[in-house]
């Protein structure tokens, strides 16, 4: 066995009043409940564990960095450019505030999006080969 880091089971996202955040998550993201109390609540989404902590006014995932810009901590990733931009046109429709699509100078397209405590997160058009072999791989086995 190798000893490597083999991938992130768990994301903590600063949140001012958890009960909120939580439901905005299940609607707009489609995530799913694990736990909920007024600390923290326990999402699972893109297969991840999302714990949302409740925190000091103010507190976010982003960062700035050496030139000034706001930066996201966080990409997700969707299977090509049509489920980028009908992704993108939802979020927007739903009223989720979002940036434009993007060409970044690298394959694919992104999009940032805010939740409602300004943590930013962004969205790539290409999902990772291995993560798609996986993810057919799984699909396959549940159509035995």
């Amino acid at each position: 066995m190798i000893e490597t880091l083999i991938r992130v089971g768990t994301r903590y996202v600063p949140v001012r009043d958890v009960d909120h955040s939580a439901k905005w998550y299940r609607e707009k993201l489609g995530a799913t409940d694990s736990y909920c109390d007024d600390e923290k609540a326990i999402l699972n989404l893109a297969d991840q564990s999302f714990f949302l902590i409740r925190s000091l006014e103010g507190e976010t995932s982003n960062f700035t960095d050496f030139k000034g810009n706001k930066r996201f901590s966080l990409t997700f990733e969707v299977d090509g450019m049509e489920a980028l931009t009908t992704l993108h046109a939802k979020f927007k429709q739903e009223g989720v505030q979002t940036g434009t699509i993007e060409d970044r100078g690298h394959p694919g397209r992104n999009f940032v999006f805010y939740d409602p405590d300004g943590n930013i997160f962004d969205v790539w058009s290409i999902l990772s080969p291995t993560y798609k072999a996986l993810r057919k791989e799984a699909v396959l086995e549940n159509e035995r």
